[in-house]
């Protein structure tokens, strides 16, 4: 996911850089979305680790 999000990351630099600012402001849009809902899974990922029961040995 942080990988799609880098991608329209450099979409949006991409058209900001010739001019379609249009296509620009809705690829940023879509990076910054994708951005928080990957370190929002991220997070989740680490506390249900935390939490998670160790087998007994």
């Amino acid at each position: 996911m942080l990988a799609w999000s880098l991608s329209f990351l450099l979409i949006a630099l991409v058209a900001a850089f010739f001019g379609f600012t249009g296509i620009a402001a809705g690829a940023a849009g879509i990076a910054k979305i994708l951005f928080v809902l990957f370190l929002c899974l991220f997070v989740i990922s680490l506390i249900m680790n935390t939490f998670r029961r160790r087998p007994l040995p």
